[in-house]
């Protein structure tokens, strides 16, 4: 897929899709999971959130026009494809429940402001027109600079107990998510697993020589399109679930001449200021995560309310902040930055970016 001349017209959506796609096949070849390119192109009409959650490439492709100042902004290893759905829980090497984001399958080096911005354009569409965004912008900046001057992971076993309260699982919750996970396994038609697929599943839990079952299993938005499989064994008289899910190439080196396309996912996600997922491990173009009612994403449309309130966005700000840091004197070049730009640049650009993906979605759903 070739960078596009940066002086040319937007392509259509329509184009773009189908060349992001034909991108997909070449890369993917027959693990290309078809009929879920089917269900993403269905959840892309839903609404202008999820259009946005399914086509970062697309984010990619027209924010050098967007919001063109933004584009020098300093270069960070970022997450890329963020938005107020890319949180979630996991448990640590220390059993502790820690929140944070929780999908870097697109991260690269790219400015920091556009994680700022997409993550303040998610709130905004999420929203329905409900949110403004200064409100938004405001709550968002306020916790990423407090993350840049004492960036730490966000551990829920102590201190941020209002958090805590918000995304621990439910009984009723626990119990639906195991009774859906048997359910799709048992459903699942017979289908002969990738050998890459099962080898890394079979190294993945706990104990090794463990019997296990597998099953293709559709997930996400954006990442529609890409084999997963689940591997499911019992250990110690319970169930223990693990996920392996095919990579590609960040959609950022797709639009940008002269990047390297290796994974950055890993090294984003184990960064220094996280206390990480210790089951998550990128092996080759696969990453394998751990599937559990705690390892798990926030759900905008059961958890709306919360997921845009100011403290929520002032902790989704904090986290990306820890991210940030990570990369080597990142901190003092970005608050010199943020010194320097207006006041409300972040509630401008991202009112600028939801009205762009508002008119990409209406030209989709038609």
């Amino acid at each position: 897929m070739a960078s596009p001349d940066k002086t040319a017209p937007l392509a259509p959506i329509k184009a773009s899709v189908k060349a992001y796609e034909d991108w997909m096949r070449a890369s993917l070849g027959p693990l290309l999971v078809e009929a879920d390119l089917d269900k993403k192109h269905e959840k892309m009409r839903d609404s202008a959130f999820v259009f946005l959650r399914a086509t970062f490439w697309r984010w990619v492709e027209m924010m050098p026009g967007v919001c063109p100042d933004l584009m020098t902004a300093p270069q960070v290893l970022a997450v890329g494809d963020l938005h107020v759905e890319n949180y979630g829980t996991w448990r640590d090497a220390e059993g502790r429940l820690v929140w944070g984001v929780n999908d870097f399958d697109e991260a690269f080096e790219m400015p920091y402001a556009l994680d700022l911005l997409r993550l303040a354009t998610s709130a905004l569409l999420a929203s329905d027109g409900d949110a403004g965004a200064k409100s938004v912008a405001g709550a968002i900046l306020d916790g990423y600079r407090k993350g840049l001057a004492r960036p730490e992971p966000v551990v829920l076993d102590r201190g941020w107990q209002w958090l805590r309260e918000l995304v621990v699982v439910s009984e009723d919750a626990r119990a639906k998510f195991w009774k859906k996970l048997e359910a799709a396994l048992a459903e699942a038609k017979p289908h002969v697993p990738p050998a890459a697929f099962r080898t890394a599943l079979s190294t993945s839990f706990p104990e090794q020589g463990l019997a296990f079952a597998m099953a293709p299993r559709t997930a996400g938005a954006g990442s529609l399109g890409r084999p997963r499989w689940v591997g499911a064994a019992t250990w110690k008289g319970a169930p223990a679930l693990r996920e392996a899910k095919a990579l590609l190439p960040s959609a950022w080196t797709l639009f940008n001449a002269g990047t390297n396309p290796q994974l950055r996912c890993g090294e984003a996600a184990t960064g220094q200021y996280r206390s990480i997922d210790p089951w998550y491990r990128v092996e080759g173009n696969l990453v394998i995560r751990r599937l559990s009612p705690n390892n798990r994403k926030l759900d905008s449309d059961k958890e709306k309310g919360p997921l845009l309130s100011k403290d929520m966005l002032s902790a989704m700000g904090l986290e990306i902040a820890n991210i940030h840091a990570a990369t080597p004197g990142a901190q003092a070049v970005i608050i010199a930055d943020l010194q320097n730009r207006p006041a409300d640049w972040l509630a401008t650009a991202a009112k600028a970016a939801a009205k762009a993906t508002e008119a990409d979605h209406r030209e989709w759903a038609r």
